[in-house]
């Protein structure tokens, strides 16, 4: 599969459903609503010159076994599901996939009720293969790690999510479907049962609308009315990688992460060993001033004052000032950085350590300051919207696009 430019599919006048959003959920839908009804007219509308641009190309590439999420919970349900359907669809495609393994470790006594619940929560998960590992198991899997005891998912892996969104992107044109490039999404109107949806290229009307705007998902769902006042708003966090010099990429075998907080959506500075061999050593999380902010310069100020205006931030910003400002002095010294990566590596040197790629995770926040931890989706009259998309959704895009698939073929009458 090309990494080349995608091109741009001319504007339609009309379509049945009208995909806001070519990230790798949006064209998982698309992809999914052309499987099952092969004459639907499908058309994806996205702002920028590429698909895959924000999240969706500047993710990990990990492909997640279903460790940290609660049982039950749709995260928990359609990893293990997007997984499997994943790792499919890259067979049939020869989309490289390896399963490297993860290896999640405590270090200090401290964080070893925290593994014995997160090993509950995998257990209830049916992670296949699940070990629990103590010092000596854990130098065999990671020899240069630190650790007392750990948790090893030996069937996580590793992909280019960026190949899988072309992938997904060339089935969505095979299967008839259109890709419209440079069209960014304006105003969503109703009228006389159809959707009117003003662009940067023009106007489209829909039978129905399903967005999938990640960054800006909160905006654009906005577009469609009020909501009812409990949608969460989207606060942009950034995260910085170093990456491994080659001559120290043999201190990592695969996946090395820290036992998470449970009071936090991140999971902490870790090492991701990349499909192209590269190691990335991070990230840290520490808010945006811009939706698009991959750079510490990038200022947006309607972002910027958006979130500071947000109830819920400034709730979650009260709640969590010390965690904060560690992670922000973290992001301008390299000294505290690589201080925290020898707790897992101590033989690692700053040296070791080459500034790398940047990404900015689309966060939802609820107005009492609490972070939305599920996937979040609802839905109007011929609207269904993905507000809420943080990993492991780029695992589960197969199945996240299946649920919306029939959502929408069963409320909007597609079929």
């Amino acid at each position: 599969m090309s990494d080349a430019r995608q091109r741009s599919d001319a504007m339609p006048a009309g379509t049945d459903v009208a995909i806001v959003g070519a990230g790798i959920v949006g064209l998982a839908t698309a992809y999914r609503l052309l499987e099952r009804l092969p004459d639907l007219r499908v058309t994806v509308l996205e702002k920028e010159a590429d698909v895959a641009m924000h999240q969706s190309g500047h993710n990990s590439g990990v492909v997640h076994a279903g460790i940290y999420y609660a049982p039950g919970s749709l995260k928990a349900r359609l990893c293990a599901e997007g997984k499997a359907d994943l790792e499919r669809f890259a067979e049939r495609h020869d989309i490289p996939l390896e399963h490297c393994g993860k290896l999640i470790v405590a270090v200090t006594d401290d964080e070893l009720p925290r593994l014995a619940s997160l090993r509950e929560r995998a257990t209830a998960n049916a992670v296949p293969g699940l070990e629990e590992v103590g010092p000596e198991r854990i130098r065999e899997i990671e020899p240069h790690a630190a650790g007392i005891g750990g948790l090893w998912s030996p069937t996580t892996g590793i992909v280019d999510f960026r190949r899988v969104s072309l992938a997904y992107a060339a089935e969505v044109r095979g299967r008839g479907g259109s890709i419209v490039l440079g069209a960014e999404v304006r105003s969503i109107q109703a009228r006389g049962g159809q959707h009117v949806l003003e662009t940067t290229l023009g106007t489209v009307s829909a039978r129905a609308v399903v967005t999938c705007a990640g960054l800006h998902s909160d905006r654009v769902a906005a577009m469609t009315g009020p909501s009812d006042g409990v949608a969460p708003h989207i606060v942009p966090f950034r995260g910085d990688y170093y990456t491994l010099a080659p001559e120290a990429r043999h201190l990592v075998r695969g996946l090395l992460y820290p036992v998470p907080d449970p009071r936090f959506p991140f999971l902490g500075v870790h090492f991701t060993r990349r499909i192209d061999g590269e190691v990335w050593a991070g990230p840290n999380a520490v808010l945006a001033f811009a939706r698009e902010g991959y750079r510490r310069r990038d200022v947006s100020p309607r972002d910027l004052a958006e979130t500071l205006a947000y109830p819920g931030f400034l709730r979650l910003a009260r709640r969590y000032l010390g965690t904060g400002m560690a992670e922000m002095w973290r992001d301008v010294s390299k000294p505290a950085f690589v201080a925290e990566l020898r707790r897992f590596i101590p033989e690692i040197d700053s040296s070791d350590l080459v500034a790398g790629p940047s990404g900015v995770r689309a966060q939802a926040l609820n107005r009492d300051g609490s972070l939305a931890d599920d996937f979040v989706l609802d839905e109007g009259d011929g609207v269904l919207h993905v507000r809420n998309a943080p990993s492991p959704a780029a695992t589960s895009s197969l199945a996240i696009g299946r649920v919306l698939a029939e959502t929408a073929m069963e409320r909007f009458g597609l079929a």
